[in-house]
């Protein structure tokens, strides 16, 4: 998930070399975008609409969403065409139709004739549980992009926007039959003993999300190619079974790992919500693989296969657990003004973490960091 193309010339400036000035700069615009959005969206004390933390947070997934299939599925076709900030705005403005109109669909709509989708169910729950469908997107649609690299479309010679269609399309049966037999039922309100528990739901398939960006994003790949010996149908089939494995394996480690991180004191607050924080943590880590990605060109790229990896590996989770712990025990608080959850601890990563992913994929995706060229780098030289 990584953008094409800068063309500036790079040379060193004073202090740091012109890609981590570049990099710094479209974190400072995230930054500022995505806090002043928040106040006048989502904030529960500035905002008038008072939507937090749902419907904001559906819309929000949906939005992802709809991004994953135009811009990364579907390689910006159309939206290609177009100069800057046209095509920005343009993406902006569809992706904000297509989540709320997603969001009111299936809470107004289908939520009048199946309760589990109901926008009166106490805390939000009937549009939790339709945006609980992104959670599975986000690994079989990302993984199909990163790891499966399209495959079978191209290898049977189709092209955008097509090839992107029947991916979409064909990749939707999986991710609905993982949504109707793990997701919806832990959150329905007539299942009594679903497959697992929400908490849970939530930790482990967000744990699956980020083995998919770690192999695709920052490990380029790998083992999967490897494994797979370069053949693109086996390479899928071995990412699909790897990534769950790994994911699995994230989990486990994860809710010993937060549970560190939060205190015994805020874990027995929590209780089995435990299970869940394998997200909030998880999408911390999304954050920073995404955004050094495409802010930071995914240094290093020069250092050999290895060693490039174990950079990225250490540096991004490094961001990632000291994000989660700034986020609840201060931002989420002071900054962002969210309710307590625990002893010490505020907010829902889910929520504002995903939305700076969101302007990531905005700012530094969508308009190609506009504004910032004379810092963007060229090379690819470490």
């Amino acid at each position: 998930m990584t953008t094409t193309g800068i063309t500036a010339a790079e040379t060193p400036t004073r202090a740091l070399p012109r890609w981590a000035v570049f990099g710094v700069a479209n974190l400072a615009v995230v930054a500022v975008l995505a806090v002043a959005s928040w106040y006048l969206l989502a904030d529960p004390t500035t905002s008038p609409w008072h939507l937090y933390p749902l419907p904001f947070n559906a819309a929000l997934f949906w939005a992802i969403l709809f991004v994953v299939f135009v811009g990364f599925v579907c390689e910006f076709v159309g939206f290609d065409r177009l100069p800057q900030p046209a095509r920005g705005l343009a993406l902006l403005a569809s992706t904000a139709v297509f989540g709320i109109v997603a969001t009111w669909v299936l809470a107004q709509g289908l939520g009048r004739i199946a309760p589990d989708f109901a926008a009166s169910r106490p805390g939000g729950l009937g549009y939790f549980s339709g945006a609980l469908f992104v959670l599975f997107g986000f690994g079989t649609w990302v993984m199909s992009v990163l790891n499966w690299r399209h495959w079978p479309w191209p290898q049977l010679g189709l092209r955008q926007p097509l090839a992107g269609l029947c991916e979409i399309v064909a990749v939707a049966i999986p991710t609905i039959v993982l949504y109707l037999v793990i997701g919806l039922p832990a959150f329905s309100v007539h299942v009594r003993n679903p497959l697992m528990a929400g908490d849970t739901v939530l930790g482990w398939f967000y744990s699956i999300v980020v083995a998919v960006l770690i192999t695709g994003q920052l490990l380029d790949d790998q083992p999967w190619q490897m494994l797979g010996r370069g053949r693109p149908g086996r390479v899928a089939s071995v990412s699909t079974i790897g990534n769950i494995a790994l994911g699995t394996v994230l989990y486990f480690v994860f809710v010993q790992l937060t549970h560190l991180l939060v205190g015994a004191r805020a874990a027995g607050d929590l209780g089995v919500g435990i299970h869940q924080f394998p997200a909030q943590l998880g999408v911390c880590w999304a954050f920073w693989m995404i955004f050094w990605a495409n802010a930071f060109e995914n240094r290093p790229t020069s250092l050999g296969t290895i060693a490039n990896a174990a950079i990225r590996l250490a540096l991004t989770f490094v961001l990632a657990v000291a994000t989660f712990e700034l986020y609840y025990r201060f931002g989420a608080r002071r900054i962002l003004h969210e309710p307590a959850v625990a002893a010490g601890l505020s907010g829902n990563a889910l929520g504002f973490l995903d939305w700076a992913v969101l302007w990531t994929l905005f700012y530094v995706v969508g308009f190609q960091s506009y504004g910032l060229g004379r810092w963007a780098p060229a090379g690819t030289a470490d």
